[in-house]
């Protein structure tokens, strides 16, 4: 039974010490996708405003647009580990629209709905915008740093 334990407390520490690369790889995952996909979209924006039409997307040229800047700035955010929370809230809103317009009509079910990739998107914009960035970031390494301290003889 001790061996069991003292696996168990490694198989613990190892995975505390590898806590910085779950959401490492996730955002590295999703900001190489929504980058690329952004980028794209953003050199199609009349195919991607046709498509927003036929999905009866209000004011579809507009949307096109933020979307697809979204897509892209968000996807360059998340591989630097920058405004990861803001970029993911921003991001789930787009996935929500993306499943509720284009995506929805066609499921038939909760299994359906959990099965498309844009599900499995929103699932890790989530987890990033409740978990954070993680240790491999620059939103960790800013929150560690702290406001600034005014130097001595500086006044504000």
């Amino acid at each position: 039974m001790s061996t069991i334990r003292a696996l168990v407390t490694r198989v613990y520490r190892l995975a505390h010490k590898l806590e910085w690369l779950g959401p490492l790889v996730v955002r590295l995952t999703l900001g190489a996708v929504f980058a690329t996909t952004g980028w794209g979209k953003l050199h199609n924006l009349d195919q991607i405003t046709e498509f927003f039409a036929s999905l009866n997307i209000p004011a579809p040229g507009a949307q096109a647009a933020m979307v697809s800047t979204i897509e892209f700035v968000g996807g360059l955010l998340l591989l630097l580990g920058l405004g990861t929370r803001i970029v993911s809230v921003l991001l789930i809103g787009v996935m929500t629209v993306a499943i509720y317009t284009a995506k929805l009509p066609d499921l038939h079910g909760a299994i359906e709905l959990a099965n498309t990739i844009e599900w499995t998107y929103l699932a890790m914009f989530v987890w990033l915008a409740v978990a954070g960035a993680g240790k491999a970031s620059l939103d960790y390494l800013i929150a560690r740093r702290g406001p600034s301290e005014p130097r001595v003889g500086v006044t504000l």
